[in-house]
């Protein structure tokens, strides 16, 4: 018998409202919980977990219904949740293969995977199973999972399997025999042929499947043809792969609002490491993260912290956000929390055997934001000169990792050394002409032998900043003898010499 070349495997996830809000409150894990959804007052449970289902709580209930169950928690549904959570499970399906279809249903998350050529890659079916069941429960998910060479067998039975964390390997050509005690729900039937077939007393995928087909067309038309194929395995699909994109983000809406750090920090934690687990099963580190704080009133607050080099250091991250947010606080209380992580290239470092053992670029991070806390934001950085020739006109810019290109070693070449003083000092200064002659510094007097210059400069006529000043560059000696070569600046705006700096 030739093995069909197609494989498929299906990712279920029930209840997935419920999921979407729970993965992200470790604390409501295991307490019974349900999920409204509607305006008041006809608000109904449209998810619950299994806890929940054990005290007898079942969909369609009201709040009012909900309420007489004292230990169960009532969430209210986020359609912000849930896209964030189909992202991160059609993220994670894309490690797998590239051709991704998705085909939810309310309520229900379904994903089929092309696994077609990745045996080699993964291993048989029984192992790529065990290894998405893994990395969806570290995003915090209860999936199960089905894999067939038919596509709607491996809907069929991931849809059929009671809990999360299951799997089922089904062998080619045994599609029928595997799908045969399933439920007839797994088929996604309309309420008119549910009718007809709990009149006919079919209610598994088996007695399905071992209908004459000519009679039940003669019944139900091609429908019929349709749900016993389906029945039997041996629908045959075209598949529509959609491209899912690399988001790495996260929210949650909090149940009350939070004005304590502490507390903002605590679910800014639970929404970082999700997405790291994601940067890191993509292989990538986080270059930067953006916090979006949801305010009272609907305004938002948003904040980015980007370090020198990308990282997937967790506590590095935390605390780069908690600096950052106890300089810039929100003005109000917090609804919402949002993150977003920008992927970069993760960080290599390779040392020689005899190297010294060099600073790890995470402290300088945290030193440079806890410097920023301190001196503000903009007078943290490297020097930058500016395009003039005003005296002192620089500015900060953040520092950046210098690229690995190696430049070539320049010649050395002996030249002076130039020490600034700052700030300038005010001297005094005799003229001879108009040129200078002599000054006092530092308390000492000198008298000039050469003098070079001047080399006017000015600029800023159209604003308040006007400066214009008159430089000299001088060698002059002492009365004990005691030679100093100096640059002297003379501000025209003022009238006033000062001395700028010194040449060794």
């Amino acid at each position: 018998m030739n093995i069909p070349v197609e494989l498929y495997a299906c990712v279920c996830a029930k209840e997935f409202p419920a999921q979407a809000l729970l993965r992200l409150r470790p604390e409501l894990c295991e307490r019974a919980c349900v999920v409204m959804e509607g305006d008041p007052p006809l608000q109904q449970v449209c998810s619950l977990n299994r806890k929940a289902r054990a005290l007898g709580m079942v969909r369609g209930m009201t709040q009012c219904e909900a309420e007489t169950f004292a230990q169960a928690a009532i969430l209210k549904r986020s359609e912000r949740a849930e896209a964030a959570a189909r992202a991160a499970l059609l993220e994670c399906a894309g490690t797998f293969s590239p051709r991704i279809e998705e085909c939810s249903q309310d309520g229900i998350f379904l994903c089929a995977i092309d696994l077609a050529g990745t045996e080699k890659l993964f291993g048989p079916p029984g192992a790529l199973a065990h290894h998405l069941l893994s990395r969806t429960q570290n995003l915090g998910f209860a999936v199960s999972v089905g894999i067939s060479h038919n596509f709607h067998a491996a809907v069929a039975a991931a849809k059929g399997l009671s809990a999360g964390g299951q799997a089922q390997v089904i062998a080619a050509g045994m599609e029928k025999e595997a799908l045969s005690l399933l439920p007839l729900t797994v088929l996604d039937l309309t309420a008119e042929q549910i009718e007809t077939f709990s009149l006919w007393g079919i209610r598994t995928l088996g007695i399905l499947g071992d209908l004459p087909e000519k009679e039940l067309i003669a019944r139900m038309g091609q429908e019929g043809k349709r749900l016993r194929q389906l029945a039997r395995g041996e629908r045959p699909h075209l598949f529509h792969p959609v491209e899912p994109e690399l988001v790495l983000g996260e929210c949650i809406e909090l149940d009350s609002p939070v004005e304590v750090l502490n507390a903002l920090l605590f679910v800014a934690n639970l929404l970082l490491e999700q997405i790291i687990r994601r940067a890191t099963a993509r292989i990538v580190a986080l270059a930067s993260v953006a916090i979006t704080l949801t305010l009272d009133g609907g305004a938002t607050h948003t904040r980015m912290v980007r370090p020198a080099l990308p990282s997937n250091d967790r506590q590095m991250w935390l605390k780069l956000l908690q600096l950052d947010l106890e300089a810039h606080p929100p003005q109000n209380s917090v609804h919402a929390i949002a993150l977003t992580g920008e992927p970069g290239r993760t960080a290599k470092m390779q040392l020689g055997l005899f190297s010294p053992q060099l600073p790890e670029a995470v402290r300088l991070d945290v030193t440079l934001a806890r410097l920023r806390a301190l001196v503000g934001e903009k007078n943290v950085g490297r020097p930058v000169l500016d395009d003039t020739h005003a005296p002192e006109a620089f500015h900060l810019e953040p520092f950046l990792v210098p690229s690995t290109h190696v430049p070539e070693p320049r010649r050395a070449r002996s030249c002076l050394a130039q020490r600034r003083v700052r700030p300038a000092q005010t001297i005094g200064v005799t003229l001879r002409g108009d040129r200078p002659a002599a000054f006092y510094f530092g308390q000492v007097f000198y008298r000039i032998e050469h003098a070079y210059g001047p080399w006017l400069a000015s600029g800023d006529w159209w604003k308040t900043t006007l400066w214009g000043c008159e430089q000299w560059d001088v060698v002059a000696r002492s009365r004990s003898g005691q030679m100093l070569c100096c640059c002297m600046v003379r501000d025209g705006m003022r009238n006033q010499w000062q001395m700028a700096a010194l040449y060794d």
